[in-house]
């Protein structure tokens, strides 16, 4: 037997991006050909589709992990690697997603809407790509980055014009099966219904949908009974019916009382989705008037609540079907004006916004955990950490000068780092030093070294001379004396 399932935690986690390969062109009489490594694959995305065939959470019940696959590694012969294909999971029609603060990132409403709960990872460079006037050959290539890891909260919010709202036993699930071909399980005891039950209507040309919103009763919205699970049910419900039972023998219950207690519930509740269920449009049915005793109090009351809420009140029958004709189009006349009223909608718009003039791209604190330490936040510099091989010293001379170039170390000096100070950047912490002008590699012993990072070797006047005509760096007084 299915379940029905409106509630799950989502564990995304997108692929890794392939690596960058460093390779070396090499054929008869060519021995150094230049670099040929090839870019490394994207890794495959975590991906949310609507599907109108699927009506509940419940494969993400049973499976709660979603993985995407990784890029493949990039080869030589400028041979990229291959991207990997996104992974798509199907959500029903009104899913919507949080975070697990209760943030909403995204609702999903409308057939092959689409949202990437974790996007994959970028594939690494090779090195040819890296390739450049003052690095011509390079020894290194970028590693692809790790896919996005997320925790998401789904929750299902049907999609239906009209809520029915009723104490248990009220008669909501038996006027659903009376109205449309949807067969709920119907019985004399409370709480049978356990789960919203949906149903299609037509009324004339108008066909719209109905939900028995189960297990309301005084408390629900503070967690009491069913209710708090099943309010956001009615959240995207045009119309609100109060269904009420005038064949009831418990003590206390009227039908003016059953409508105020639940009235009650809907104004504590707050939407997630935003608006207010106090401008929705009610109707109320006065149900089980095939009962003698239950259509004398339908007689008495329905004056009394016309007074006090001011709502349209029609008596019915699911039994003898009396009044539901009557029911089915007031439904459709309310459900017809709110569809009049809705704007029309429009194409989607992409919405861009552009980084402030002044926006340097990253932030540098204070190390609250080490004591004249330095953390540096950002999404540029913690991605090409991400992307560095530091076993390769080359790979590492690279990075010191996009940080450079992106203006870290000149904020780490006004924000007072001295040299030796230690320095965070994502998850690696390192001791800073003001770097040697970049551009030393042209002149290295070896691939895959940077002579900046050899503290038994100075730099000598030939290759600060290379560095200043890679990076036009202005010259000492010492060179301007000597002429170098």
């Amino acid at each position: 037997m299915s379940r029905f399932v409106d509630r799950v935690v989502l564990h995304a986690t997108a692929g890794a991006g392939g690596n960058g390969c460093a390779s070396v062109h090499r054929e008869k009489f060519k021995p150094l050909g230049g670099p040929d490594g090839g870019n490394g694959g994207r890794g495959g995305s975590v991906v949310l589709v609507v599907d109108p065939g699927v009506h509940t959470l419940l494969d993400f019940h049973h499976r709660p992990h979603a993985m995407g696959r990784n890029g493949k590694q990039g080869q030589g012969g400028f041979r990229a690697g291959a991207n990997a294909e996104d992974v798509e999971l199907l959500v029903p029609d009104g899913t919507v997603v949080f975070t697990p603060e209760g943030e909403i990132v995204a609702d999903l409403v409308g057939p092959g809407t689409r949202f990437v709960a974790a996007e994959g990872g970028r594939g690494g460079l090779g090195n040819a790509a890296l390739a450049s006037a003052a690095r011509k050959a390079p020894g290194f290539a970028l590693l692809g980055e790790p896919g996005e890891q997320r925790d998401l909260v789904l929750e299902l919010r049907s999609l239906a014009d009209v809520g029915l709202l009723g104490f248990p036993s009220a008669g909501k699930s038996s006027l659903v099966a009376a109205l449309s071909a949807a067969r709920p399980k119907i019985a004399d005891y409370p709480f049978t219904t356990l789960v919203p039950q949906l149903g299609v209507v037509t009324a004339g040309e108008q066909v719209f949908t109905v939900a028995d919103v189960p297990g309301l009763i005084p408390g629900a919205s503070q967690g009491r009974g069913l209710g708090l699970d099943f309010l956001r049910h009615i959240e995207r419900c045009s119309v609100l019916v109060h269904v009420v039972d005038c064949a009831t023998f418990e003590p206390g219950r009227d039908p003016v009382a059953d409508v105020r207690a639940l009235e009650e519930e809907l104004a504590r509740y707050t939407p997630a989705l935003g608006g207010d269920l106090a401008d929705r449009p009610r109707l109320i049915a006065l149900n089980k008037v095939d009962v003698p005793d239950a259509a004398d109090l339908a007689d008495l009351v329905a004056a009394d609540l016309t007074a006090e809420f001011g709502w349209p009140v029609l008596r019915i029958s699911t039994a003898s079907r009396v009044g539901l004709r009557e029911l089915t189009f007031a439904m459709a006349e309310q459900v017809a004006a709110h569809r009049a009223a809705q704007p029309v909608a429009e194409a989607t718009r992409v919405v861009l916004r552009p980084t402030a003039v002044d926006d340097s791209g990253f932030t540098v604190e204070d190390d609250p955990e080490v004591e004249g330490g330095f953390v540096v936040r950002g999404a540029r510099p913690e991605r090409w950490i991400r992307q560095t091989s530091f076993d390769n010293d080359e790979a590492v001379g690279y990075l010191a000068d996009r940080l450079a170039r992106l203006g870290v170390e000149d904020a780490l000096a006004k924000a007072g780092a001295r040299p030796g100070s230690p320095v965070t950047i994502g998850d690696v912490t390192f001791d800073w030093e003001p770097s040697t002008p970049a551009g030393v590699a042209v002149l290295m012993s070896g691939r895959g070294t940077d002579r900046r990072l050899e503290s038994d070797e100075r730099i000598s006047a030939a290759e600060r001379k290379a560095a200043r005509q890679a990076r036009r760096i202005p010259r000492t007084d010492a060179e301007l004396a000597d002429g170098s």
